[in-house]
């Protein structure tokens, strides 16, 4: 296969995922999944292997293509069969992030898969948006090993009352499935078209291509990195449950364009939910080394080939059951991203920012009154500046790439209103580049509701580069009355949030 015939091949595996996520987006209920964009969709071969994915969410993507042949491994797979589960020790990330896999069968024989993740505000955890400070996983929600909601093309209407018949909007939990569902058949029929046009031999030399391309791209960038060994450190500020101070450790041995990613010296797993299992650690770790590929690198499993990880079983980065994890996916990972990118800082200086805000200020709640209703959102922050600029303010940042909720859909969805969003103006680190600011965000509350906060880097700043200042601390607010980072809480009507956000690290001396 020709390069131009490569590039041909590559960006028609990712349309497909590109109208899976367009699928799921227009037939989603729930305002998470539609206006949130709180989704990925991916394509993989037929042992598990990542093909193509759409740029959507690094934690999601990262971690099916880290587990995904252990998964399929596990199952027997006939036409329309759709597979669904959330496990986190099976591959998953936390509760809320529900998958779908659809095998494609072409003449007769297993030739693909078509997967899909969603994160869903309810799956059934007591308090409302699922995101409780928890201690155990079975306190977080529903655990749903895998099986199967569609057997040869039919819905299993039992096991899908079983998945939603106790959330606080059943509906909508099953409208939201049934996107899921008709995401990947829509992927389903665009992939048979094309492994129909190129033949299933061709199909499968794509891959093999596409895979070897990844992979020589991988190992040039890699090698560009001098042979020797990087280590970095830095804090958790709590996991909500007593422990403070929780030190992640990385030691990377870069040799001839591999690299092995040690995180021996990380914390034991702790009694609160910031624990990760190892696949949303390993999602971290190659977004970093993703992020210095070239941007034509395609999205593939020989992309992967050249990086290995390891962490102690039972530490932080590899917990074991039935240990909480729901802040883990969304707190823990980031602090990864800060640790692979302040290994490198000095060796890569032109290329490696300072830290960004590290968290993604989580806020879930609603409430169990006559009227049950429940929200999940994640709030921007700064971005870390680099060599080549300012960190740009009030975004998404790493593991995250979600939309925020407009205001009008919040304020018309549930008894909650905006009193201010806006840019937490000077809260970037000062440096000849400065550092993104933070966001802050005020909800006034119309009715008693239930909140969960599960928020990082309001202890320990976001570090700066070169002399570059920190990032300010984040800080949260019920009536001007300061708030634990990670607390729950029932908040009577007319009482108001402030979320205040982190700001990125600065780069560079101000001098």
């Amino acid at each position: 296969m020709d390069p131009i015939e490569l590039n041909i091949f590559v960006s028609r595996l990712e349309a497909v995922c590109d109208e899976m996520g367009a699928v799921l987006r227009n037939a989603a209920f729930s305002p998470n999944i539609r206006d949130r964009l709180d989704f990925s969709c991916a394509v993989f071969d037929a042992v598990g292997e990542l093909c193509a994915q759409a740029a959507h969410i690094p934690v999601h993507l990262g971690s099916m293509a880290f587990a995904m042949q252990g998964i399929v491994s596990r199952i027997e797979w006939h036409p329309g069969d759709m597979v669904v589960l959330n496990d986190p020790f099976l591959g998953g990330t936390h509760l809320p992030d529900v998958t779908l896999i659809a095998p494609l069968f072409f003449a007769g024989r297993l030739t693909a898969f078509l997967v899909n993740r969603a994160h869903h505000a309810d799956i059934g955890a007591s308090s409302p948006g699922s995101m409780p400070i928890s201690s155990r996983l079975d306190e977080e929600g529903r655990v749903i090993p895998p099986g199967k909601l569609v057997r040869r093309g039919e819905m299993d209407q039992a096991f899908l009352h079983q998945l939603t018949a106790d959330n606080r909007n059943p509906a909508e939990s099953a409208g939201d499935f049934a996107a899921q569902i008709s995401a990947n058949r829509s992927g389903l029929d665009r992939l048979e078209r094309l492994v129909e046009e190129w033949g299933a031999g061709q199909f499968q030399q794509g891959l093999e291509a596409l895979n070897d391309y990844g992979e020589r791209l991988a190992r040039a960038t890699l090698s560009r990195i001098p042979d020797a060994e990087y280590s970095f450190s830095d804090l958790m500020d709590d996991d909500g449950q007593g422990t403070y101070d929780i030190p992640i450790q990385v030691r990377l041995n870069i040799c001839q364009g591999d690299v092995m990613v040690d995180f021996a010296g990380t914390a034991d797993q702790v009694p609160g939910n910031i624990n990760c299992p190892l696949s949303v650690a390993a999602a971290a770790v190659f977004y970093v080394f993703r992020c210095l590929m070239p941007p034509q690198a395609p999205a593939c499993a020989g992309l992967f080939r050249p990086i290995r990880l390891q962490a102690p079983e039972g530490c932080l980065l590899n917990a074991r059951r039935p240990a909480a994890v729901a802040a883990g996916n969304v707190e823990t990972s980031t602090r990864v991203v800060d640790v692979i990118l302040g290994a490198l800082k000095d060796v890569l200086p032109d290329e490696i920012p300072a830290a960004s805000h590290g968290s993604m200020n989580n806020l879930a709640m609603g409430s169990t009154g006559s009227k049950p209703w429940d929200y999940y959102e994640t709030v921007g922050g700064g971005m870390g500046a680099g060599a080549v600029g300012p960190g740009l303010s009030a975004v998404q940042t790493h593991m995250t790439n979600t939309l925020n909720t407009p205001i009008e859909v919040v304020e018309t969805r549930f008894p909650l209103r905006i009193w201010r969003y806006a840019v937490r103006k000077g809260s970037g680190g000062v440096a000849k580049h400065c550092g993104g600011d933070g966001l802050i965000r005020e909800f006034e509350f119309l009715d008693t509701a239930q909140v969960s906060l599960l928020t990082e880097r309001r202890t320990h700043q976001p570090w700066g580069i070169n002399q570059g200042s920190s990032g300010m601390a984040g800080s949260n607010l019920l009536d001007e009355s300061p708030l634990p980072g990670k607390c729950s809480l029932q908040i009577r009507q007319g009482q108001r949030l402030r979320i205040k956000t982190p700001g990125g690290g600065g780069w560079n001396s101000p001098r």
